[in-house]
């Protein structure tokens, strides 16, 4: 048996070769991608990312344009050339009260210009004459204050005349600011209307007391007068 098995086992090999020597050669096959979708997910959650830090970047920049633009609009001034024509109107009014005569309106000296013009019972020891001249100068003088005042009203009615064109161009300018620094200077040039209104009443008002209070000076010392000559007189008959 031994000899069967050495046989065949020869057999076998003999094919074997055979077969490696007549088969041909198999081709090698390619590499095919392999798809990870692990990895393909966590690349588009980076990208993703990317895309929001970007966008966010983007409405900062924005934010910060915007807020640069609003405070430059804060910082925008407006020309106010009604506030030349509110210092005119003064000046005219100041203009009128310096052209008060006789009595002026300073505090200085008033003392001495009231003693001048109406001495009350130093008036006895004048004469005819001078008394004649204190009256003139007195009814001068209230004719004066008179006069000053009737200007200040006039000047004071065109000037509130003017105000309405002035406070429709402040207003206009109002409404038109954009920005807060426009918006307090407007509000600050209305303010300034208002004052000089109630400072031009106060002069106003100043003058008129003034005219008042002359006439009433004047007359009482016409009074005076009066009754300084009845007693001269009535003196002089007992004589």
């Amino acid at each position: 048996m031994k000899p069967i098995h050495a046989l065949g086992f020869a057999t076998a090999a003999a094919l074997a070769i055979g077969a490696t020597l007549v088969a041909p050669a198999a081709p090698a096959v390619a590499a095919l991608p392999v798809f990870d979708p692990t990895n393909y997910t966590q690349n588009l959650l980076q990208a993703a990312r990317a895309l929001e830090q970007i966008n966010n970047q983007v409405k900062s920049l924005q934010n910060e344009a915007s807020m640069l633009q609003n405070m430059a609009k804060n910082l925008e001034k407006i020309d106010f050339p009604q506030l030349q024509k509110i210092k005119s109107a003064m000046s005219r009014i100041d203009q009128l009260m310096g052209e008060a005569q006789a009595i002026n309106f300073k505090v200085e000296g008033l003392d001495q210009q009231i003693k001048a013009l109406f001495p009350g019972e130093l008036s006895k020891a004048l004469s005819a004459s001078q008394q004649v001249m204190q009256a003139r100068a007195r009814l001068d003088a209230a004719k004066s204050a008179y006069r000053q005042s009737m200007s200040v009203q006039a000047q004071v009615a065109e000037n509130v005349s003017e105000d309405a064109g002035v406070l429709s161009e402040l207003s206009a300018s109002s409404q038109s600011a954009v920005g807060a620094l426009q918006v307090g200077q407007a509000a600050n040039q209305l303010l300034a209307l208002s004052v000089k209104q109630q400072l031009q009443l106060q002069n106003l008002m100043a003058a008129e007391f003034r005219e008042a209070a002359i006439e009433r000076a004047r007359r009482a010392q016409a009074e005076e007068d009066g009754r300084a000559a009845t007693r001269r007189f009535l003196g002089d008959e007992r004589h």
